[in-house]
Order: structure tokens, then C-alpha cells, then sequence
């Protein structure tokens, strides 16, 4: 302890005798000696201090002593005609810092008397600001000049470096913030233009403004990182265009990725009707959309990154049709053509506008653009393979995708052979000849298992398309062992797998196996999520006939849909939830009335009616279910209207066409050509409809003779399509 004492006394001693002699120079007017003003190993920083890690973080070799900081004191010292014991302090400081002897350079600043030269900064810089507005009027004579308070103000910066190098950062912060203190207090409307610029006092400003929030987040505080970036873009600094722009997309990035939500800025400058940013993703947009316009116009250089991360930003917060806004408005060559087209189809297929989507990314597909961008060729099949209308293309792109890989990803190509395999199936649904669609089968079945093999089962989406392919061409026992998979594989998060295996299982007859998984999922979801599954729920329970028990399960069902259509907000994502409990709850009324014509309760059936009409009475499912009741009522004539105004409202509705088809031979009012003409377009749309071959089979039977054969055909079909229908449809 004596030894470090005597060690620390000696320290201030040389300190005492470096400043007196740096005094004595610079009143005399002589320039020190080099090895007068670097310290010596012996003295203020010793061999220690020079070998130290923090030598590495000032710099690796040794700087040479800036003459700027002489020629700052020199004019502190023409101007005040003296140089104080704080401005000496703060010069000797500053070489120590440039020799990389941090302790010792923060062990000058901290002798530095900063509040009781506060005052006088304050007062100078306040003189100084109105001196730069009102040049005609005379002033009272600083306590200091200019260049003593750069001076100081170096020092101050410095000790925070020092600090911040010495890992000790909340105090580095705090020493960096009197800057700022001083500086706003001294001028609250901003620095006037070109302050300072005789000397480092603008310069030094600039790095504190950039430091203060690095510093508060080193220190983990980011409710202060964050006050201070916003302090660093409100005040006026007098920064120039790329500091102010480097601040903001710092800033950005912390808001959107540092994980701590911020309270929302009180702008007391922001005009009426401004907007104001609720949250920490709105304010970062709101800097990276200034970011971008700046680009726009010229002000700053072009960084891709910016667009990176408001991509990100607009994606996670729903608004990608703004993003494609943003993008649309980049001036031409900012960006290449081929990415410009690529990211708008993406906001577009994420706004659900596919059709959009499709025609840039197949502008992008072309020769003299990129014809071989794999995301490019797998989202266009995607989308075709969604339709049966264009699931050809899908078929192309999908195998130009294959091909552009070479097989160098399988995870890629596993994906590239699903799309493959999803537009085979969707062409299969649409092939007229037999012999066509069972080829379309096989070989989309094939693709799929091919997916599963290259991605080694562990694309949860793979094996979703490939249980439900084996589903829907009815081999049960495989579909069901994907099934299963895919319900491991996911953990039980996604309802649609425990939807998938309940129909499965509801194919095999197994309605209470079915069931049973239906309410082990009902258990693991929340309230808000049950709809689908309340549904499934209560067709297991018909099957079963337990009508009682499904009017109930439909009755919950109801009460949930009432209470989320009252809770529903505004947004796109709100707007598609909307939408789709609202179909469910038609289909929810639409199947209570079909439970109540069973049961031969019409009065219940058509309160179910008046409640979906009311909903919407554009809908061709409603008026099937009327014609349902028209005709258990014997009204045929009325049925048959009901079913032409569900096929006016959708063509393809393929239970209004077999019960068209139903009701016309039933009244014998159209030759059996036109019946068979709609049984058989029904087949077309449906090759799995049990309905439509009974009743094609009941039409070869009343035709007789050469016709016994095809009506046996028919029977033979439905019987084995009834044997495995779900009580839902697969798709």
C-alpha cells in the first residue's frame, strides 16, 4: 500500500511540474519540445501503460503529438491573454490519449474542474450563437474564447473514449452527455450555421452527438440509447447529411432488432395532424422511409441495406404494399430490374394478389432477364399449381427449377420437386381420359415422395402435400403414416395436421378415433381457434348420428364466431380473419338446416336460411340448402329453381349440379341426355363425388339393356368411394 501511495504521489508531482511547464511554454510563446510534451516511460505513462490492451484499443504504434492542439491553445491563449490550469489539464490529457496511456490520460481529464467552467462555456457559447445572428450589435466580452472551450469540450469527448476503452461505458456516457448539456442549454434553438468552424468545437459536437447512444447501449440501457438518438436527430447539431443519415439507420436497426419496446416520442414540435409513431417497428419505418427518400433525392449515397431492413420491417408489420410503394419509387438503377421485380412479386403474392405476382416474376423468367432464378420459378409454380387453370406452366417452372439446381441444394430441390409434384395433381383433377389422370397421379405421387427423400422428411409443408395426395387418392393406411409424422414432426401447433388425420381416420370409419383426436386438439388450442375444428367435430358426430350432440357442438360454434366477429379491428390480416369466420359461420347455418330438414323441423331450417341470407345472399351453398328443403318438402319445381340460382351464383358447384340432375329426372321434364350431361360435368369437377356416380348409375339402370354394364360401373364406383369418404373433404 505504501509502495502504490508513494507511486501515485510521484504521478501528481510530474503531472504538476508537465503542466507548469506546458504554462510557461505557451506564455512565452515557445513551441515544447517533443520530448517534453510526450510522456516518458519514467513519468506519466510507463512501460506498463504503453504494452497495456488499452494502448491496442487507442492504436497499435504510437501517434505522433497533433500540433492542432498547440495551435488551439496558442489561440485560447492570444485571445484570454492566459492559459488556465483546466485548459493545461485538458491539452496534457489529450497527448497522454494519443500515446495510448489511457489511466493516465483519464486520471488529467478527471482533475479537470467541469462544473465550475460550466458556467463560463454556457455564457460564451451563448454569446458566440447571437453574436452569428446579430452582427450588428455589440456583445459583452466572453469569459472565454472559442478555441478554451473546444478545448474543453475535446477534453470532455476524450475522457469518454477513455472510459469507454476502459469498458467502464455508463460513465463514459454520462461524461459524454455534458456536452450535449452544455451545448443545448447554451443554445435550445440549435447551432447556428458554420459555428465553430475556426476550430475542432463543431467537430467535437458531431462525434458526441454519434458516441452518446453507442455508449448507453454498450452500457445496456437502451430506454437511454434510445432518448439520446432521438435527441440526436431533434436538436440541431448542424450535422451533415451522412452523419445524420448513419444515426438514423442505427437507430432503425436498434428499434427493430434490440428486443426492448420504447415509450412512443413526444414530439412538441410536430404539427396538428402528424403522424406519430406507436410503436418501436412504426418509428424505425418511419427513419428507413426518410432514408429512402433521401436516396430518391439525392441527398446521400444508395445503401442496400437500408431497403434490407425496411423490407424487414414493413414484411412483420403487414405492410408489404407499402414496401412495394417504397420500391416502386427507387429511381431506375438504384436497383437492378430482375431483384426491383422480385421483391415486388413477393409483396404482392403477400397481399394475396397472385395474379400480379406472376406476371413479374414471369417478366423476371424471360431469356434476356434471369431464366434461371430458382425462388423466382418456385413461387410462379406455386401459384399455377394453386389453380388447376394454369397448373401446366406450374408443371414448367417447377422443372426448370429442378434443372437450374443441378443438384446442388436438396433441400431446394426437395421443395422444387413438391411444387412439381402439386401441380401433377392439380392437372389430374382436370384430365378428362381415365387412363390421364391416373398417369398425372402416379407421377405427382412420385415428385412428392422424391421431395420427402431429399429434404429427409423434415419439411413440415412436404409432408403435409404428400400425406394429403395419398389421402386423396385414397390409400388411407399411408396417408394416415404421414399423418402421424407430420404431427410429431410440427409438435401439434398447426391445426390443420390434426384436421387432416380426423378426416383420414374418418375415411377408415373410425369416427371415434377421429373424434378423439379432435379434442385433443380442441384441448391445446385457445378458444379464438376452435372454429374448424368445432366443425369437424360436429360432422364425426352425424356420421355417428348423434344429431343431439352436433346441434350442441354447433351451437359453440356459433357463440365463438358471434363473440370474434364483435372483437375484429381494422388491417388487412383482421380483414382476411374476417372473411373467413364469416364463410364458416354460413357454412355453420347452412349445415344446422340441413341437420333440421332430416329432422323435418322446416321452421328451424328456414330460421337457419334467414340467418345466412343475412350474412350474405350471394351464396350458392345457401341456395343448395334451400333447394334441399324445396325438395324434401316435394316442391321439385321450387328445388330446381333454387339449384339453377346456386349455379347462376357459381357454375362449378357440384352438389347444385347432381341435384339439378336429381330433381330434372325425378320430374321427367328433360330427356336423359341432359341429366347425364350434368352428372357427368360433375364428374369432371369431382371424380370423387359418391353422389354423382350413384345417381349416373340410376340413370344407366332406367335406360336398361346395353346400359346394365355402365350402371353397374357406376354402383361399383360409388360403393367404394362411399367406403372411404371423410366426413369433410380432404382438400
Amino acid at each position: 500500500m505504501r509502495n502504490e501511495n508513494r507511486i501515485k504521489e510521484r504521478r501528481r508531482d510530474q503531472i504538476r511540474v508537465k503542466l507548469g511547464k506546458i504554462m510557461q511554454c505557451l506564455c512565452s510563446g515557445e513551441q515544447l519540445r517533443a520530448e517534453e510534451m510526450v510522456p516518458s516511460s519514467e513519468s506519466l505513462a510507463t512501460k506498463d501503460y504503453t504494452h497495456s490492451v488499452y494502448s491496442s484499443q487507442a492504436g497499435e504504434a504510437e501517434r505522433k503529438p497533433d500540433t492542432g492542439n498547440i495551435e488551439e491553445a496558442e489561440s485560447s491563449l492570444r485571445e484570454s491573454g492566459s492559459l488556465n490550469y483546466e485548459e493545461a489539464r485538458a491539452l496534457l490529457g489529450r497527448y497522454e490519449y494519443q500515446k495510448g496511456n489511457l489511466e493516465a490520460a483519464l486520471h488529467v481529464f478527471e482533475g479537470i474542474d467541469i462544473a465550475a467552467v460550466t458556467p463560463k462555456m454556457k455564457i460564451t457559447l451563448s454569446i458566440k450563437g447571437e453574436t452569428r445572428k446579430r452582427r450588428s450589435q455589440n456583445f459583452a466580452t466572453p469569459p472565454m474564447s472559442i478555441h478554451a472551450v473546444s478545448l474543453l469540450f475535446e477534453a470532455i469527448f476524450l475522457k469518454a473514449k477513455s472510459l469507454q476503452a476502459l469498458g467502464r461505458y455508463k460513465e463514459a456516457a454520462q461524461s459524454c452527455a455534458v456536452i450535449l448539456d452544455i451545448v443545448e442549454s447554451s443554445l435550445p434553438a440549435g447551432l447556428p450555421e458554420n459555428f465553430g468552424a475556426d476550430c475542432k468545437l463543431q467537430e467535437t459536437i458531431n462525434k458526441a452527438v454519434e458516441l452518446l447512444p453507442v455508449l448507453w447501449k454498450l452500457a445496456d440501457r437502451p430506454s437511454e440509447a434510445i432518448l439520446s438518438y432521438r435527441r440526436a436527430l431533434l436538436h440541431l447539431w448542424n450535422l451533415d447529411a451522412q452523419t445524420t443519415a448513419k444515426i438514423q439507420k442505427e437507430f432503425a436497426i436498434f428499434l427493430l432488432y434490440s428486443g426492448d419496446e420504447a415509450n412512443p416520442p413526444s414530439l412538441r414540435s410536430q404539427m396538428d395532424g402528424s403522424f406519430v409513431p406507436k410503436n418501436n417497428t412504426e418509428e424505425a419505418i418511419l427513419l428507413l422511409m426518410i432514408l429512402l427518400r433521401k436516396v430518391t433525392l439525392k441527398r446521400i449515397e444508395w445503401d442496400p441495406s437500408i431497403l434490407d431492413h425496411v423490407s424487414y420491417a414493413l414484411s412483420i408489420s403487414g405492410g408489404l404494399r407499402a414496401l412495394a410503394n417504397q420500391v416502386e419509387e427507387l429511381l431506375p438503377g438504384v436497383i437492378e430490374r430482375k431483384e426491383r421485380y422480385h421483391i415486388l412479386a413477393l409483396c404482392y403474392h403477400g397481399e394475396g394478389d397472385n395474379l400480379s405476382a406472376l406476371n413479374l416474376w414471369q417478366k423476371m423468367l424471360k431469356s434476356h432477364e434471369d431464366p434461371t432464378c430458382v425462388p423466382a420459378l418456385l413461387f410462379a409454380s406455386k401459384i399455377c399449381g394453386e389453380s388447376s387453370k394454369c397448373a401446366e406452366d406450374g408443371i414448367s417452372f417447377a422443372g426448370r427449377a429442378i434443372e437450374s439446381l443441378h443438384g446442388r441444394c436438396d433441400q431446394l430441390g426437395g421443395v422444387a420437386n413438391c411444387m412439381l409434384g402439386i401441380s401433377l395433381s392439380a392437372t389430374s383433377r382436370s384430365c378428362v381420359q381415365d387412363s390421364e389422370r391416373v398417369k398425372r397421379q402416379s407421377e405427382a405421387l412420385k415428385s412428392l415422395e422424391i421431395a420427402e427423400r431429399m429434404t429427409r422428411m423434415s419439411d413440415p409443408s412436404i409432408v403435409y402435400h404428400l400425406c394429403l395426395e395419398n389421402a386423396e387418392q385414397r390409400k388411407l393406411d399411408t396417408a394416415l403414416h404421414y399423418a402421424k409424422c407430420l404431427l410429431k414432426l410440427e409438435g401439434g401447433f398447426n391445426l390443420k395436421e390434426w384436421i387432416l388425420l380426423a378426416r383420414i381416420l374418418s375415411a377408415q370409419k373410425r369416427f371415434l378415433d377421429a373424434e378423439t383426436i379432435i379434442n385433443a386438439a380442441l384441448d391445446q388450442t385457445g378458444k379464438w381457434d376452435q372454429g374448424e375444428l368445432l366443425q369437424t367435430k360436429a360432422k364425426l358426430q352425424i356420421a355417428q348420428d348423434l344429431v343431439k350432440e352436433a346441434i350442441e357442438t354447433y351451437t359453440q360454434l356459433l357463440a365463438v364466431l358471434q363473440v370474434q366477429r364483435k372483437s375484429f379491428g381494422s388491417g388487412k390480416k383482421q380483414k382476411e380473419n374476417k372473411n373467413h369466420h364469416k364463410n364458416l359461420e354460413m357454412e355453420t347455418w347452412h349445415d344446422l338446416a340441413s341437420i333440421y330438414i332430416r329432422l323435418s323441423q322446416w321452421r328451424d331450417a328456414e330460421i337457419c336460411l334467414s340467418k345466412s341470407e343475412a350474412i350474405s345472399s350471394f351464396s350458392a351453398s345457401r341456395w343448395h340448402t334451400a333447394g334441399l328443403l324445396h325438395e324434401a318438402k316435394g316442391h321439385h319445381k321450387e328445388a330446381l329453381k333454387a339449384f339453377v340460382r346456386a349455379l347462376d351464383v357459381d357454375p362449378t358447384h357440384v352438389p347444385s349440379i347432381v341435384c339439378k340432375a336429381v330433381v330434372l329426372r325425378r320430374i321427367g321434364s328433360q330427356s336423359s341426355a341432359i341429366v347425364r350431361s350434368l352428372l357427368t360435368e360433375a364428374l369432371r369437377l369431382d371424380r370423387m363425388n359418391t353422389s354423382a356416380w350413384y345417381n349416373l348409375g340410376l340413370l344407366y339402370k332406367d335406360e336398361g339393356g346395353a346400359s346394365a354394364l355402365e350402371a353397374a360401373e357406376c354402383f361399383e364406383a360409388a360403393a367404394l368411394l362411399d367406403e372411404t369418404a371423410p366426413v369433410q373433404p380432404f382438400r
